[in-house]
């Protein structure tokens, strides 16, 4: 094996071979890959967090840059680690804002199937992790590449019975048959939407296609609906509670490799799930999020019917922001959209980072859009829990949000009309349109009146946040505060009770504001 000498590590390093614009290494170990692949996997999103930089200082624990770790949430909240990597950062594709892309110099390896079992088993093992988030660049084409992924995962649970987390995402344009193979293995599913629209698509990834992306989707929903019915489930909590022996080994199976050319045919998808068409304020005619599919999971696998679920913890995707020109109040309502017409699990928001120098892209020294991404995300959290739709939140004369305070307390400001509620009084529904009251605080409250007159304290104590709700809300007649209900000196006060001055994103210019201002003794 030949060696050259690389300047940047002054160490000797395999010779290299460019293909393609990139540099693939000849030989490489394990570990060599495993650093390569892990960091070209810390862009596709798995959890609510990216672009931060924080460095281990040497006195304390952990940083922000080492990659090959990344987090999710179990149903209970518990934390769950998972290794986070590619199977492959080589790619066909050309998509202007990856990393991966085929014109780029960049260093390629690619794991065995068996090497990623290896390093799974052996990371959990030591504690280091409990599950596995995979995915991948396209390698020679979707269908080749998700058969490795589904190598992987057959050995991973049938030969080394390994129940643990798994996350994997699906290749726009794979094989159903592939899509429902592997459905059966993991745990959760995603394919992603990566922009929000088929024109930056075309623009960004012109070898992606909107159809080609939304048509696993629906391969997705309509499996995970067909289970259901099949285990007699009614919905996604219960579909998590697996038997002891949802992977029992002594099922006959077989990998399916090589069945791209669709040997297996899929029954038609059943009419009763034909999807409605979603009432939603805005969806640009380019996202057809209605579009029928003509098959279906079936249910049969190539190793006959199996007690296993299909995707148990549900489908997810994800969208880049600030790589192209939409407004908040565009991605907003494609992500209710989505939700109406796939039954999606979460939207995922990834904050665009710059890393490539195009003319179609932001240049390189734009930094991510984090505030933004965090707004996106307390607003997806409204729609999915607290009852509102995109419309309320946002409009086409108004289609940004204020990144100075969260979007509720925005819709709340902008309605001051329907403010102070009574909370002895008010419903459930009526209770989460307050800011500073959540699901839990809201439950609290309705439960706790009926036992006992509430006051302020019995708020506080029930986990409503009195700094911000203070200005929407009576208890028993009275506000906490004599407060006037405008809505210049309630935003003033609700910017500096949360953090120090920003400069103003809608040209007004926010000042301290004092009690006498308003005329207040």
């Amino acid at each position: 094996m030949e060696h050259f000498f690389d300047s940047h590590t002054n160490t000797l390093a395999p010779k290299q071979t460019p293909v393609h614009g990139a540099v693939i290494q000849e030989d490489l170990s394990v570990e060599q890959k495993l650093t390569i692949l892990s960091d070209a996997a810390k862009y596709d999103v798995a959890c609510t967090s990216s672009g931060v930089a924080r460095k281990g200082r040497g006195q304390g624990m952990g940083n922000t840059q080492a990659s090959g770790i990344c987090h999710t949430f179990g149903s209970d909240g518990r934390c769950i680690s998972l290794l986070k990597i590619l199977l492959s950062n080589e790619c066909i594709y050309d998509c202007k804002y990856c990393q991966n892309r085929s014109s780029n110099d960049v260093l390629r390896a690619t794991f065995t199937p068996d090497e990623v079992c290896t390093l799974t088993l052996e990371f959990y093992r030591r504690g280091y992790i409990e599950g596995l988030f995979l995915s991948s660049g396209v390698l020679h084409n979707p269908n080749y590449t998700m058969e490795r992924i589904y190598e992987v995962l057959y050995k991973l649970r049938i030969v080394h019975r390994f129940n643990g987390y798994i996350h994997i995402k699906g290749i726009p344009g794979v094989d159903p048959v592939l899509l429902e193979q592997i459905g059966y293995l993991c745990d959760r599913m995603s394919v992603n939407l990566e922009l929000p629209t088929a024109k930056s698509l075309s623009e960004l990834a012109p070898n992606k296609t909107r159809q080609a992306i939304l048509k696993p989707m629906k391969h997705i929903q309509v499996g995970i609906h067909n289970n259901r019915l099949t285990h007699g489930i009614t919905n996604m909590k219960q579909s998590m509670l697996m038997e002891a022996d949802a992977y029992d080994a002594s099922t006959p199976a077989k990998p399916i490799l090589g069945m791209h050319s669709g040997a297996l045919t899929m029954r038609a998808a059943d009419s009763s799930l034909s999807v409605v068409k979603a009432a939603k304020p805005y969806a640009p005619e380019d996202v057809s999020l209605t579009e029928q599919t003509e098959t279906s999971i079936s249910g049969q696998t190539a190793y006959g019917t199996t007690g296993r679920y299909f995707v148990p913890a549900g489908q997810s995707t994800q969208m880049i922001i600030g790589g192209s020109k939409e407004t908040d109040f565009e991605l907003l309502s494609i992500t209710q959209a989505l939700y109406q017409s796939f039954d999606l699990k979460r939207v995922f928001f990834s904050a665009y980072v710059p890393l490539n120098d195009d003319a179609a892209l932001p240049s390189l020294d734009t930094k991510p859009p984090l505030l933004r991404e965090h707004r996106l995300y307390q607003a997806d959290w409204l729609l999915r829990f607290y009852g509102f739709a995109a419309d309320e939140l946002l409009s086409e004369s108004k289609p940004f949000f204020n990144e100075q305070i969260d979007p509720k307390c925005d819709w709340a400001l902008r309605h001051l009309g329907q403010f102070p509620i009574e909370v002895s009084k008010a419903g459930y529904y009526e209770l989460l349109r307050i800011p500073g009251i959540g699901v839990k605080s809201a439950r609290r409250i309705v439960q706790t009146r009926r036992e006992c007159t509430l006051d302020y304290q019995v708020l506080k104590k029930l986990g409503v946040v009195l700094k911000r709700a203070q200005y929407f809300i009576t208890c028993n007649g009275r506000m906490l505060h004599h407060i006037p209900m405008n809505e210049r000196f309630i935003t003033n006060q609700l910017i500096y009770s949360e953090k120090p001055y920003l400069p103003s994103t809608d040209g007004i210019q926010y000042v301290q504001p004092t009690l006498f201002d308003y005329g207040m003794h």
